[in-house]
């Protein structure tokens, strides 16, 4: 409680009571408190080509022998992406001008298990990585796919394509590389099952991030014929909006692509993946959580895993706990989040999240039991 010296007077007029000391509180404005919300710059400080430019610069002057490779790993991983992005994006902006958004995804009524199906299956040949399925993610949910039937495309591409296939049966056997191709396209399996159930009780109602490349409509359909207008070129109209959704969706996915290779050169430069493998060793439940738990944010990517997990197991590492965290690197790292954070609301990034580490334990269980 603050001391707070008031004097009360009668004015000579009507007889009321007043405060008269000019420099009390009572009299004073209240003083405003400060918030990091009025930081001067606050919005280019935290913003995201902050870290995508202010990371390397760190470790040029940190640790400046590792400039060159950190830098020269963003470039090169970006730059990898670069065609499905430009893919992506046209595509995007092509359906959007023509007014084929609600279009198309009426194709997907009344077929959700069939196209829960068909992403798992094709998922599982996909040659994605967690970072390079984002601009198809972005697409799916700009034309309006169930969110069931990309959660089963989310999950299963990642983990397996024909070159991955290869590498690990020749790393760790026939069975090992078998088995993560029928987990691939299970996990993408459940995990449509599990966000259908969950459409149908009133669970991702609105799925899409606002603000994000999946948000936002088009120009419509024709108006005479009720299609769409794919020779949106004729309309100045649908012309523009072509050219503002492409600009748009441009920037919004090379922005937040350039931040997870940024992360993802970090990872790869600070953090060895021999070193990630060690912390996973052993046999056990525990040892096949734990793998998933370690998995899921680090970056271990599916030509990197298989020779190093083959000496861990030569080492007494159990199968499970390899399949786990073979599984739970493949679906998410840190990278893969910052990617998947832009496009959707936190529900469905928990639920990507929860699905990628129930199936990877899963995974890792039903492995060590088979095998």
């Amino acid at each position: 409680m603050t001391d707070i010296l008031e004097s009360t007077v009668v004015s000579s007029g009507g007889g009321e009571a007043t405060c008269c000391a000019p420099n009390t509180a009572c009299c004073s404005a209240p003083a405003a408190k400060w918030s990091w919300k009025a930081l001067p710059g606050r919005k280019y400080l935290f913003s995201t080509w902050t870290i995508v430019l202010g990371a390397p610069l760190l470790v040029l002057i940190l640790d400046q022998p590792q400039f060159v490779d950190f830098v020269v790993f963003a470039v090169k991983a970006f730059l990898g992406t670069l065609p499905y992005i430009a893919f992506a994006v046209a595509l995007i902006a092509w359906l959007k001008a023509a007014g084929a958004e609600a279009y198309v995804g009426k194709a997907f009524e009344g077929r959700e298990t069939v196209a829960i199906c068909l992403a798992a299956l094709f998922g599982g040949l996909a040659p994605f990585c967690s970072c390079e399925v984002i601009p198809f993610i972005a697409g799916l949910l700009a034309v309006g796919a169930p969110l069931s039937a990309i959660m089963a495309f989310w999950l299963a591409s990642p983990l397996i394509d024909p070159p991955t296939l290869l590498i690990t049966a020749g790393a760790l056997g026939w069975s090992f590389a078998m088995g993560k191709a029928v987990f691939a396209v299970s996990l993408g399996l459940f995990g449509g099952a599990a966000v259908a159930l969950a459409m149908r009780a009133g669970v991702f109602s609105d799925p899409v991030r606002s603000g994000s490349m999946a948000s936002g409509c088009g120009c419509g359909a024709s108006p005479r014929t009720g299609r769409p207008v794919w020779m949106f070129w004729r309309e100045s109209e649908r012309t523009a909006k072509f050219g503002v959704e492409l600009k748009a969706n441009a920037v919004f996915l090379i922005k937040w692509l350039a931040l997870a290779y940024v992360l993802e050169a970090a990872l790869v430069t600070y953090v060895p993946a021999d070193v990630i493998a060690r912390v996973v060793g052993g046999d056990g439940f525990g040892s096949i959580v734990t793998s998933a738990l370690v998995g899921m944010p680090a970056y271990l990517n599916s030509y990197v895993a298989p020779p190093l997990l083959a000496g861990l197991m030569d080492q007494g590492m159990g199968a499970g706990a390899a399949m786990a965290f073979m599984i739970a690197g493949a679906v998410s790292s840190i990278p893969a989040m910052a990617a998947v954070w832009s496009l959707v609301k936190p529900p469905v990034f928990v639920a990507y999240l929860g699905l990628g580490f129930a199936g990877a334990v899963l995974s890792g269980l039903i492995f060590q039991l088979v095998v």
